[in-house]
């Protein structure tokens, strides 16, 4: 059996790229600010097993650092250094277990920071630094990091009376770097491409193996095999793989049931590259062949979903966007039947929630539901060049008695990872089919 391709790899990111993030951010700190923001840790998974350590978002996004118990302050206009990053110490036992450590010295040599310190260093060095700033800015989300700031601010009060002065208040870091992460430049979008183009490749990989007698779980191994032969180490998120009546669980992640003749699969899965995710779903015949009935649901969504990429351009907002695909499926299910009634008045009384539970679209990057605000001064902000997004409608009909039995129980999801470009949009994951001419070709070639 021939290997499939390896895709070429986009260039990394460098010490440069996460120095210039964080002198971004430093420029919108108040003079006599500071930020602190922590690494993830390891996560005991049974005993004396962990999980595969994976770097906090908001960490990664400014450091690059790829370890565990790690953290960085930012401090605006000290001529010392801005950036200082505490981080594990070397030591020559613990390496030959788990892998060489970087350490302080190295973190200033080779990964772009002013300063650095062990962390047997880091509450008395950390709290010096502290001393006098006017305010600490930190991610209120991240309970660990509140608490190392509560205890810094703590240690300076007791020391009130010797001169120190302790922050006088915290402030939420968020709305500043999750406004920065929302916007992708070009290497970062490179990096979205190529774990977009990873992810396409399983999908399509799983449809060319898919036939009655398999499992979900087959499906998800072929996929996931896809994710780490093209060096996407893991998933971004929990695959989803829902056979028959399963793809109506918009969350599924069971992937033990077999896979039947006549039914359709949905598959809701994406690559994580350089911790950048893919997020795809696609839903298609088990057997390689759509039934009339199934056809008629999938083109409903289908339409929707391609007149909402299509409506991806500067200027336009994901309430309009999702308004749109609201109709679309609201008019196809009064054309089946499904729904009787008035279209506009179906959706101003909800009636199309049965069939369709869900928003169209999310922000995507470092997390598949990416950080940054939906609204701007409580408007539905619009889209602008650098934004990555996905639009994913779908219908889900409930197996109840009230609907005609040809339609009882199936799931389709259509999702794509779309770019907001200067011109429009860019499908970053135009690499797998989705019309019911081609899926079925693909899936009548041999694999």
């Amino acid at each position: 059996m021939t290997a499939p391709a390896i895709l070429p790899a986009p260039a990394a990111l460098t010490a440069e790229d996460f120095r210039a993030r964080r002198q971004r951010l430093i420029a919108q700190l108040p003079q006599g600010a500071a930020a602190l923001v922590v690494s993830s840790g390891l996560a005991q998974r049974n005993r004396d097993s962990e999980y595969s350590f994976r770097q906090n978002s908001d960490f990664h996004y400014l450091t690059g650092w790829p370890e565990p118990e790690a953290a960085l302050l930012l401090l605006p206009g000290r001529a010392e250094g801005e950036s200082v990053l505490f981080c594990q110490e070397k030591d020559p036992l613990a390496e030959a277990w788990t892998g060489i450590r970087i350490g302080a010295e190295g973190a200033v040599a080779t990964a772009g920071f002013d300063q650095a310190f062990t962390n047997e260093a880091r509450d008395e060095v950390m709290a010096s630094l502290l001393d006098g700033r006017e305010r600490l800015y930190v991610l209120f989300e991240d309970d660990e990091a509140l608490a190392l700031a509560q205890a810094l601010r703590d240690e300076l009060a007791a020391a009130v009376r010797r001169g120190a002065r302790p922050p006088a208040a915290f402030e939420d870091l968020a709305p500043l770097l999750h406004e920065q992460r929302l916007i992708k430049d070009e290497r970062e979008l490179a990096l979205m491409r190529h774990a977009a183009e990873i992810s396409a490749r399983a999908h399509v990989r799983a449809m060319q193996i898919s036939r009655p007698g398999l499992h979900e779980y087959h499906l998800q191994a072929e996929i996931e095999h896809e994710f780490q032969w093209q060096g996407a180490p893991a998933p971004a998120y929990t695959s989803i793989v829902g056979a028959g009546v399963n793809a109506c669980v918009l969350h599924y992640i069971e992937n033990r049931a077999p896979l039947e003749d006549g039914q359709l699969v949905l598959i809701d899965a994406g690559a994580e590259y350089a911790l950048y995710a893919g997020d795809i779903t696609r839903t298609f015949p088990i057997n390689g062949r759509f039934s009339e009935p199934q056809r008629r649901l999938y083109e409903i969504v289908l339409k929707a979903q391609e007149r909402a990429v299509a409506a991806v351009v500067p200027g336009a907002t994901l309430v309009g966007i999702h308004q749109q695909v609201v109709h679309d499926l609201t008019t196809g299910l009064v054309e089946l039947g499904l729904l009787q009634g008035e279209v506009e008045e179906l959706i101003s009384s909800d009636a199309y929630r049965r069939f369709y539970l869900h928003s169209t679209s999310h922000w995507l990057g470092l997390d598949v539901h990416d950080v940054g605000s939906y609204r701007e001064a409580g408007e539905p902000r619009p889209l602008v060049p650098g934004m990555v997004l996905t639009i994913e409608p779908g219908l889900y009909i409930p197996q109840d008695g009230d609907i005609p039995f040809e339609y009882r129980g199936i799931g389709i999801r259509i999702e794509d990872d779309v770019a907001v470009t200067a011109a429009g949009h860019e499908v970053l994951s135009h690499g797998v089919p989705k019309s019911v001419e081609a899926i079925e070709a693909l899936m009548r070639a041999e694999a």
